[in-house]
């Protein structure tokens, strides 16, 4: 017997507005919404369902799964993600590698990397 990913959820004090965000920036939707309090998003750009979940007390400090993410040109999904309410947390990598950790507008933090065909890995 093995595991699947079922869907991947972050804990919010407003799950309406972070699921809104997540799914302008991936081009998904909303699938299911559990009178605001839990939603899942679908499509676009995601491979996996993506859930927010409202919690009275969201978990503090640096969350312990996040998003790694790809994009073609990694200069300007970063620069339109900032534009649209992420924050930087780091640029990283080297010249083989690079990758950006942003944060989301309710402070969960998520990498942004260059996709395999434009690093040239694929």
């Amino acid at each position: 017997m093995a595991l699947t990913l079922g869907m991947i959820t972050m804990d919010t004090s407003d799950a309406t507005a972070l699921a809104g965000w997540w799914a302008e920036q991936t081009g998904s939707h909303v699938v299911q919404d559990f009178d605001g309090g839990y939603l899942i998003l679908a499509g676009g750009g995601l491979p996996a369902l993506l859930a927010f979940q409202q919690v009275d007390d969201p978990t503090p400090g640096k969350n312990r799964v996040h998003l790694d993410l790809s994009a073609d040109d990694l200069d300007a999904e970063v620069e339109r993600l900032l534009g649209a309410g992420a924050s930087l947390v780091g640029r990283r990598g080297d010249d083989n590698f690079r990758w950006v950790t942003l944060a989301d507008p309710d402070g969960n933090q998520f990498c942004v990397a260059a996709s395999a065909e434009s690093a040239g890995l694929a």
